[in-house]
């Protein structure tokens, strides 16, 4: 019988990419990482790994060994599961990882929730964007994403993984109060989502950086209205984005849970059909939905997102 101990070890190899990576993550050495391996290889018989440059791959069979270890990893996450779900009282580390804005207005309510509800149960939040998290909860790091996904832009979807709809978010032009001439006053006086986006085509704007999905979404909706934006700011802290829109200094595309329910500060109009919302979902790993910290977060969050409101018109 192989290993399992051995076979995580591959399968983390496969999620992380570098021998050095799966020491990192596991506290091992380098070296230690790759004995183990070799260790397995003598198991199975044939050779798991082969060199690429001064990295290494998996082979066909070592491809195959790791779907057969998610399988079993899936069974013991059941099992896991089981276990607390047979106990009177909710006790653990829950691992979660949220992208900012869901984790200013949705993660401390559901945070006090918890406490109240299940007072031994520890919480770990790690504040990351989904392009991060996401493969950190395939490699273990945590045990609860809590991600995001723009119109038009929809993410991979393993297999390993399971995704439950959190809420939709409703996504708005935002820009300076009316400044009197210039694209602030032609974009308050324009008249239809288009329009009002195009009339800020010479204005200064945030986005997100590049790379990630919600810029790419921000690209195609200007280039939609047929512009290309003049990005002189870019950060994924939509607080920032707030901040540097309140200011005078830049439009901005802003999520309506940026104000947690509290009145708007600046101008927001409607986009265009099609692009008005991004998916907000949590996602775990096969295998885990029914332990029951995981179903406690859950619940927690969406009675969060029932509490916060849409932004107070001024």
């Amino acid at each position: 019988m192989f290993d399992l101990h051995r076979l995580r070890l591959l399968r983390e190899l496969k999620h992380r990419g570098t021998l050095a990576a799966v020491a990192a993550a596991l506290s091992y050495s380098p070296s230690s990482v790759s004995q183990q391996l070799s260790q397995l290889e003598t198991e199975v018989g044939v050779p798991l790994l082969e060199p690429v440059g001064r990295r290494v791959r998996l082979t066909q069979q070592a491809e195959i060994l790791v779907a057969h270890t998610e399988a079993v990893l899936e069974r013991l996450e059941r099992a896991e599961a089981d276990i607390a779900t047979s106990l009177v009282d909710l006790t653990g580390t829950l691992r979660v990882a949220s992208f900012q804005t869901a984790a200013l207005a949705l993660v401390p309510p559901a945070l006090t929730s918890l406490r109240a509800s299940h007072p031994r149960l520890r919480v770990h939040v790690t504040q990351m964007e989904p392009e991060r998290a996401l493969p950190g909860l395939l490699a273990r790091d945590f045990d609860l994403v809590i991600a995001e996904e723009y119109p038009g832009n929809p993410n991979p979807r393993p297999a390993e993984l399971e995704q439950e709809e959190l809420c939709h978010d409703p996504l708005r032009l935002a820009h300076p109060q009316r400044a009197g001439t210039g694209g602030t006053a032609d974009a308050t006086d324009a008249t239809g989502p288009t329009a009002r986006l195009r009339a800020l085509a010479d204005h200064p704007w945030v986005l997100e950086p590049e790379g990630t999905a919600a810029r790419h979404w921000a690209m195609t909706l200007c280039r939609s209205a047929d512009f290309e934006p003049d990005v002189r700011f870019e950060s994924t802290d939509l607080l920032l984005h707030l901040r540097l829109v309140e200011q005078g200094h830049a439009a901005a595309l802003l999520p309506d849970l940026v104000w947690d329910g509290r009145p708007a500060t600046v101008p927001l109009h409607q986009l265009p059909r099609g692009r008005r919302g991004r998916r907000l979902f949590t996602a775990i790993r096969r295998g885990r939905g029914r332990h029951p910290a995981i179903r406690a977060c859950r619940q927690a969050l969406r009675e969060a997102v029932g509490a916060s409101g849409p932004p107070g018109r001024r």
